[in-house]
């Protein structure tokens, strides 16, 4: 036997013999390859699930919508705590105003979470992916509009060069393409918007920690009058730093420890709202008549258009939704909420404004005030205890989008550790961990109160919205080649919607 034959078969011995180490390690040689966030159809792995896998069986899509309404929704899930309270801040003039105001909320919810993002941002996640660097590595994929050395030789295969009869669709998203690679404003407006919006999701992630956390123990102190400001922002600091330090085990263990704790949350709104439409005002329901948005404003005139930065507050949290997309699947984040929040929520609200229409003087404790005697002490323990959980929502979005940001080298290098070996976009960054908990916990010492904190909250999510939105509509004409008529249809509607609310929210965010 020759030199040659004899090195080739001890390579392959080796290699055979590596291989079997890797299975008796639960590894693959897949699995040890970079998955790169722009590889979309041409990165195959077998093995783990892939984010938006529509081959995912119907146990694994369920098991991860449980862990999703952990994870996801607490941050929009407790918004009922004070949605009316702060839309109502000079009191309730006239008590249709009630079904007004209801009617936004119910519109704001259906528009923006449910048909804007569950319906169709969540399709137009990068590989499963979601967040604003996911938008844009997506439009980066389609048109050479990119700033950043991470195209893939791998770009030529992906949907967009498919053969296709011409059209006017064809014809119009080869004109927009076109347009955006011959533009260097284009190229350089996208990549600062793209930026500038993942910092702000970064600095909300910051934001809502602190406000979530001393929202919650500053409820306990009106059941113990004693205790001061000073030790209410000390217990929130520890809560805070106990929540970051659980982040290392994973979204998989703290989605199924918080998971139980917001589902318990929204049946609880979700009954006691139900409860409180048959026992106060039934009906209330008919302020799903937009007619009722059009009197509230023709009677309020300026009021009602300050007031929305009140209705805001029902949708924060939303773009969490889409942000932690890659923690689990299209699928489950649908099944979780059309399931189990968006029904719980919509119970909730009509709840409270069927106890308001007879007691609109107390509007500044609504959700308390509302609560049946029997479960006023459970519903306060699992109120603050889902405050708390809101957190997370934020947290790991945050872990996504860094992601997202270092593929595209708009990140130092920083380490990355996957928590689960069945899904890979779940991920924990220690550094990124440590340098939020060490942000919130001075946010909290400095701010104390989360009226100080309050002006800067919502608006950055926001603006993430209106981001998204404009690219959407990129991501329509150019690359699914979307019907004008839908197209112009998303705009009037979803986009002038979350074009004001960005407008007006400063003023009373």
């Amino acid at each position: 036997m020759s030199d040659d034959a004899i090195q080739a078969t001890n390579e392959e011995s080796r290699g055979e013999e590596f291989s079997r180490q890797l299975k008796g390690k639960k590894l693959s040689w897949q699995k040890l390859r970079r998955n790169d966030s722009l590889e979309m159809e041409s990165g195959k792995f077998s093995g783990r699930q892939a984010h938006g896998s529509k081959g995912a069986s119907w146990p694994v899509i369920l098991q991860l919508a449980f862990q999703s309404i952990g994870i996801v929704y607490g941050d929009i899930g407790t918004s009922p705590l004070y949605v009316y309270s702060s839309t109502f801040t000079k009191g309730i003039n006239h008590n249709d105003d009630i079904l007004g105001v209801l009617s936004l909320i119910f519109y704001t919810l259906t528009l923006i979470p449910l048909i804007k993002y569950v319906l169709i941002v969540l399709r137009a996640n990068d590989n499963g992916d979601g967040g604003t660097f996911a938008l844009y590595s997506l439009i980066c994929r389609y048109a050479r509009v990119g700033l950043l050395p991470s195209r893939q030789v791998e770009d030529r295969d992906v949907s967009n060069f498919r053969l296709e009869l011409p059209s006017n669709r064809l014809r119009r998203a080869s004109k927009l393409k076109s347009m955006l690679e011959s533009s260097k404003f284009a190229k350089f407006f996208l990549l600062f918007a793209t930026m500038l919006g993942t910092s702000m999701v970064i600095g909300d992630g910051v934001l809502t920690p602190c406000i979530s956390v001393l929202s919650a123990v500053g409820g306990i102190k009106e059941a113990a009058s004693t205790m001061t400001q000073d030790s209410i922002v000390w217990i929130s600091v520890a809560i805070l730093i106990c929540l970051f330090m659980v982040q290392r085990f994973g979204t998989d263990k703290v989605g199924y420890s918080f998971a139980p704790i917001i589902c318990i949350w929204f049946s609880m709104i979700g009954g006691i709202g139900i409860y409180n439409l048959f026992k106060y005002d039934p009906a209330v329901v008919k302020a799903l008549n937009p007619k009722y948005i059009v009197d509230y404003f023709r009677r309020n005139k300026k009021d009602a258009w300050i007031s929305l930065g009140g209705v805001v507050l029902a949708i924060t949290g939303t773009e969490a939704l889409f942000a932690d997309v890659g923690h689990f699947t299209v699928r489950s984040i649908q099944i979780s909420m059309c399931a189990v929040t968006y029904p719980a929520l919509i119970a909730a609200y009509v709840g409270q404004a069927a106890f308001l229409r007879k007691h609109n003087g107390l509007v500044s404790e609504t959700f308390f005030k509302s609560i049946p005697d029997p479960l006023y002490w459970p519903m306060f323990v699992v109120s603050v205890m889902a405050s708390i959980i809101a957190s997370q929502a934020m947290i790991s979005g945050t872990f996504s989008i860094i992601q997202q940001s270092l593929a595209l080298g708009c990140f130092p290098r920083v380490k990355i550790v996957h928590t689960s070996a069945k899904y890979e976009g779940q991920v924990y960054i220690p550094e990124v961990n440590y340098l939020l908990m060490v942000a919130c916990v001075c946010v909290t010492l400095g701010f104390k109160t989360t009226t100080k904190i309050g002006n800067a909250y919502g608006i950055a999510v926001v603006f993430v919205m209106t981001l998204t939105s404009a690219f959407l509509v990129l991501i329509m004409l150019m690359i699914w080649k979307t019907n004008i008529f839908y197209v112009v249809v998303f705009v009037l509607t979803i986009g002038i919607c979350g074009a004001s609310v960005f407008e007006l929210c400063p003023l009373q965010v």
